[in-house]
């Protein structure tokens, strides 16, 4: 492999560039460590070395921080790696680490996002969010149905907060409400169940 170019990142880094736009990111120090300059070669087995002692250990590093400031799932966490400039290798097994451990579990993850969010989103915002996040529609259903979302309370919960009171709303004025619900995620049958059916969310 080809060092084709060394781009600081900061003060304290930079990455490396590879062969076809391989790269990795290292402290200056640790350039220099491995004898890394642009237009030499990076043997196999140096890579290795600089993969095993230093990226994968500080991918696991981390990953760990991140975890600690707040959950998260594993495509997150990959994408937060990637941005970071490591390589698959490290990013593979940066998260390995994790499921052995059990400091991940995307399904525990939805678990808990749907029992916190349920009091304030609707079904539809959940699941989007959640495939957003990287949870498949399988999973994401088969949590759903374990916690269901109970959208008539949230949209009771709405409009109490806003001071409404639909029996005394004028027909446009429920519209707009309607219409706003909808736009939140929620479905027709629950908005018409609380607020009385019959009524255009367009």
């Amino acid at each position: 492999m080809t060092v084709t170019e060394i781009v600081p990142v900061d003060k304290r880094r930079s990455k490396v560039f590879l062969d076809e736009d391989f790269t990795f990111v290292l402290y200056k120090g640790e350039i220099k460590r491995f004898g890394i300059e642009e237009g030499e070669t990076l043997s196999q087995e140096v890579y290795q070395e600089i993969l095993k002692d230093v990226l994968m250990k500080r991918a696991r590093e981390r990953v760990i921080f991140l975890l600690k400031a707040s959950d998260k799932t594993e495509q997150e966490l990959r994408r937060k790696l990637k941005e970071g400039g490591y390589p698959q290798e490290a990013i593979d097994y940066a998260i390995g680490f994790l499921k052995d451990h059990r400091f991940i579990n995307d399904q525990d993850y939805g678990r808990r996002y749907v029992e916190y969010h349920s009091r304030q989103k609707s079904e539809r915002q959940i699941r989007y969010e959640l495939q957003r996040k990287g949870l498949d529609k399988e999973m994401i259903r088969d949590i759903l149905e374990e916690q269901p979302v109970d959208e008539e309370a949230r949209i009771r919960e709405y409009i109490r907060k806003k001071g409404l009171k639909p029996e005394n709303m004028e027909f446009k004025e429920k519209g707009k409400v309607m219409a706003s619900l909808g736009r939140k995620g929620f479905s027709y049958e629950a908005i018409s169940r609380v607020l009385g059916g019959g009524w255009d969310m367009d």
